[in-house]
């Protein structure tokens, strides 16, 4: 039964996993410096004030930290607002869970501020009844807690809520929570691809054949 579905934004919802990929080439560029060729991967598993020391350090940058984050920051914001795409399928999935009265939520780790920006240019932010962040909650992904504050707003059990999600960790902490899941591919998560698979009640290469989905989570 799918009574409420919770959908995570990036790498979900939005094809915008490239943007975090090549987030310091983007800058560089701005700034008429040529990145190494390996740089997104260096920075990825970098926040961003870590990312502007390793910028500073590396390519002699003669600004402040909090000067390259805020540089940092203005390439994300820009990205969203003006050129991250939806993954396809998405738009259909959404109007038929609301077609079938289905209330849904967004729990995203990312920025409110960018989620609503992208999602209101794309015209689906109507879809949704609310966004949880994980700074709101006060929490990341690895605790339950921005899945039960989204099924408080939908007015649903976690047994009956759908939680949307391509990160191996977020799956595994919704699933522990009682929550139903469903595993999306986004090539960012290509390393964890078979543990999602096997940790997933549902997997979905991609938003297609939104009905067969439906047998399958309504069985």
């Amino acid at each position: 039964m799918i009574r409420g579905v919770i959908f995570d934004v990036d790498g979900v919802l939005l094809n915008s996993m490239p943007v975090w990929e090549n987030l310091g080439e983007l800058y560089l560029n701005r700034l008429g410096v040529e990145a190494e060729k390996d740089l997104g991967e260096i920075l990825f598993a970098m926040s961003l004030e870590e990312g502007a020391e390793y910028l500073i350090s590396h390519y002699g940058i003669e600004k402040t930290p909090e000067e390259i984050v805020r540089g940092l920051n203005r390439e994300v914001q820009e990205f969203y607002e003006k050129r991250v795409p939806l993954k396809e399928g998405v738009r259909q999935y959404l109007q038929e869970f609301r077609d079938r009265k289905v209330p849904m939520a967004i729990a995203t780790s990312g920025d409110q501020k960018n989620a609503e920006s992208a999602l209101k240019r794309l015209k689906i932010l109507s879809y949704f009844q609310g966004i949880f962040t994980c700074s709101e909650i006060g929490s990341s992904k690895s605790q339950p807690d921005i899945y039960y504050a989204a099924a408080l707003q939908l007015d649903t059990d976690p047994s009956e809520t759908w939680v949307f999600e391509d990160a191996l960790h977020a799956l595994k902490t919704a699933k522990q929570a009682g929550f139903k899941t469903v595993g999306v591919y986004d090539q960012a998560s290509d390393r964890n691809l078979a543990q999602i698979w096997n940790t997933a009640d549902i997997y979905l290469p991609e938003f297609k054949d939104f009905n067969l989905f439906w047998k399958r989570a309504s069985a």
